[in-house]
């Protein structure tokens, strides 16, 4: 039987290490489906329900394996659609190719059906190598030179081929003028500085009296050495978001998240340091770091484009976190003074008195920060969890306490709604035999995380492990938006555009064969955690959650009060409750035993 130009791509996708594709169907891309179904499961396809939730997924499953993602997509609406997944990736760095189908060559340029420029569409996202195929024999060199970007960059990529040339019967390029002749594999080198420049490095964090280390994504597979280098120089380490499994938050010189979602010893630490270390991370809030000026700087980062970009760095050193750590550690010089690290742990102690305050004042019906204060306990080893971006994030990076070998993850750089079910289906497949937990606000619910619980309930009897739980915060209110409203704008919540329907979430995962649990009582959370870990069958738990509590940043600015009083004097149509709950959440910092 003659190989198509379909077969040939599946094959060299699955030489390339390629053993997934998330995506959706169309008559654009028929070829290389037949192929797949040819090809006898050598490639599981994941059928997700909408392009979107597909391309979310491949990044989560570069963010959860550290392989390359891939995802497929018919033409026009469909390609159209993979857009903001493919951004997600591309805003966090990952390995992500799309392949898209197109109309036939011969109807190109003539207004054709479902015909989209595509190739200046992906242009932005997938600006490091995206490619229109337009014979047989190209597709080869296409694969392997999007496949090796997206890999060696850590980049999105994309192929674009006309749903005729996918039937075509499949050719090697000839040996003659104007052919190429590419081959697989790529093998990740060992990036670290010049001796030179690690000597640099560690003059300025040996001379640092009080030293501060932030870390992010890129410091992930560097856990050992990030707590080496952090002993030696007795510092403290607050964590980028998407950094947040970097290190386990029982060790207490962690500090943890950093930022407007962050915490108070986190922001103590920035503003008291005399030295930062940054080590994988692009966290974009500036104004979170040290004063320019107050501290020394050095930055380890394998992107030269994010060295000192946030804070004016003395050092900038371009390699790997986990080799250039392990090449910087014999230059260091172990502090016996101890007295700044005793200041943080007192720091962390403290907020750790103040976030469980917080999490157990009464609310109305449930304080939201309860629920994963609750969950911290409860998950199990190596569970993996992910975060919608609102308000659920808030909770996700200041109370979800992480262990030794978890892992968790949300939409960081570009901060989308609608991704933590597809990051969370991408989980369990890659590790199917862990726990996966999502949190979701009701509002990415409703825009399009409810329709992939009917991907998890197709697919979860594959999994060895049922333990695979969606947890919505159902307040009625598209919060995180309305609290800035409040704080950043000094405008009242708009009704029109910040409430949404109640929707019984609970009911809808039973109506597909899930299990649905309704939670309305705060004495209940604990007990619905327990339930959904034990059951048979993944989860969705609805919590009724108060949407007056506030979500505090880590210092609140004098702007920012002037404009939440500004609020207040026009009327805010939730006012008693907002008060009351921001009242027991600052107060219960400060006194002892508030609810």
């Amino acid at each position: 039987m003659t190989s198509t130009v379909g077969d040939f791509l599946v094959e060299r996708l699955y030489q390339w290490g390629v053993r997934r594709i998330f995506g959706y169907p169309g008559d654009g891309i028929n070829g290389v489906f037949g192929a797949l179904s040819r090809a006898e499961g050598k490639i599981e396809f994941i059928q997700a329900r909408h392009e979107e939730m597909a391309a979310f997924m491949a990044s989560a499953h570069a963010k959860f394996t550290g392989e390359l993602g891939v995802c497929i997509a018919t033409s026009g609406p469909g390609a159209s659609h993979l857009l903001t997944g493919l951004y997600d990736a591309r805003m966090d760095h990952q390995p992500v190719l799309a392949i898209v189908g197109q109309q036939a060559r011969a109807a190109l340029g003539g207004h054709y059906q479902q015909e989209l420029d595509l190739l200046s569409m992906f242009k932005d996202v997938a600006g490091a190598f995206v490619q229109q195929a337009s014979t047989p024999e190209q597709v080869r060199h296409l694969l392997d030179r999007a496949v090796r970007t997206a890999v060696g960059e850590r980049r999105v990529t994309a192929i674009i081929l006309p749903n005729d040339l996918q039937d075509l019967p499949y050719d090697e390029p000839p040996r003659a003028h104007g052919t190429l002749h590419s081959g697989v594999g790529y093998s990740k080198p060992r990036v670290v500085p010049f001796d030179t420049d690690l000597q640099r490095a560690a003059e300025v964090l040996n001379a640092g009296r009080k030293v501060a280390i932030l870390v992010g994504a890129g410091a992930l597979g560097a856990t050992e050495q990030v707590i080496a280098v952090a002993e030696k120089l007795g510092a403290g380490v607050a964590k980028a978001l998407l950094g947040k499994a970097v290190l386990p938050d029982d060790l207490p010189w962690v500090t943890g998240s950093i930022g407007l979602l962050g915490t108070e010893p986190s922001y103590q630490l920035m503003s008291e340091c005399d030295t930062l270390l940054m080590i994988g991370s692009g966290f974009p809030y500036a104004e979170f770091l040290p004063k320019e000026g107050q501290a020394r700087g050095v930055q380890i980062d394998l992107q030269p484009d994010m060295l000192s970009l946030r804070y004016p760095m003395e050092v900038n050193l371009v390699g790997d976190a986990r080799e250039t750590l392990q090449a910087l550690l014999p230059l260091l010089e172990h502090k016996p003074e101890r007295r700044w690290r005793d200041k943080i742990e007192r720091w962390r102690t403290d907020w750790d008195k103040t976030l469980e305050k917080r999490a157990l004042a009464s609310a109305d019906p449930i304080n939201p920060q309860r629920v994963v204060h609750e969950l911290s306990p409860r998950l199990p080893d190596q569970a993996i969890v992910t975060s919608d971006s609102g308000s659920c994030a808030n909770w996700f990076a200041r109370d979800l306490q992480i262990r030794q070998g978890m892992q968790c993850s949300l939409s960081g750089g570009l901060a989308s709604m609608g991704a933590a079910v597809p990051y969370a289906i991408a989980a369990k497949f890659a590790h199917p035999q862990r726990a996966v937990v999502a949190l979701v606000g009701d509002g990415a619910m409703q825009m399009n995380n409810l329709a992939e619980l009917i991907t998890v309930a197709k697919y979860w009897r594959q999994w060895d492990n049922p333990q695979w739980i969606c947890a919505v915060f159902n307040n009625e209110d598209l919060n995180q938006v309305t609290w800035e409203q409040r704080v950043m704008e000094g405008d009242p919540k708009f009704e029109a555009s910040q409430s949404i329907p109640d929707v019984p979430y609970h009911l809808f995962a039973i109506s597909i064969g899930l299990q649905g649990i309704y939670v309305e009582r705060e004495e209940d959370v604990a007990g619905a955690w327990e339930r959904a870990l034990s059951a048979d069958r993944p989860v969705l738990i609805e919590f009724k959650t108060d949407p007056d509590t506030p979500p505090l940043p880590p210092h609140i600015k004098l702007e920012q009060a002037r404009k939440f009083a500004s609020t207040l004097l026009k009327g805010d149509p939730n006012q008693a409750g907002i008060l009351a709950q921001t009242a027991k959440q600052v107060l219960g910092s400060v006194l002892p035993g508030k609810k």
